[in-house]
């Protein structure tokens, strides 16, 4: 029997480590809200600036729709509220270039959103100096060359 309880023990182990409790989120690969976002994204303010309305200097986030820098909900929630009070739900992350929907309360996979590539490749070069190393997304994957 001992080694059942532990057999059990040691698969809630893993289920914390890798499971919704570990905080592994899954990104979403599509998203309704990709419309909103700002005509010119390739001109965009740099990862070094400040919020808009607090000047703080970190966690901040560029609202993808205006282009503002706001701060995240962890400093003091502008970029929260500046969602709540305009409406604009797509907003990247200077810290990770993560991309986030307020509307959609999910990540948004930049790897698999065409539409997110370009500020994506904007903010990663002005926050590295390189272009990121995108994953080839190819049309004729299913097909083998045999």
């Amino acid at each position: 029997m001992e080694s059942n309880a532990s057999s059990s023990s040691a698969w809630e182990e893993v289920e914390e480590l890798y499971g919704a409790e570990s905080g592994w989120v899954e990104a979403r690969k599509s998203c309704d809200h990709l419309p909103s976002l700002s005509s010119d994204l390739s001109h965009v303010p740099g990862p070094e600036s400040h919020c808009s309305r607090c000047q703080h200097p970190a966690e901040n986030w560029l609202c993808l729709s205006c282009k503002d820098v706001f701060c995240s909900r962890f400093i003091n929630k502008h970029m929260v509220n500046h969602h709540q009070e305009t409406g604009h739900c797509l907003a990247l992350s200077f810290s990770d270039l993560s991309v986030w929907c307020f509307a959609c309360d999910a990540y948004l996979d930049v790897q698999m959103i065409q539409q997110l590539q370009p500020v994506y490749e904007v903010a990663h070069l002005l926050k590295f100096g390189q272009r990121p190393p995108f994953q080839a997304i190819n049309s004729n994957e299913g097909s083998s060359s045999s």
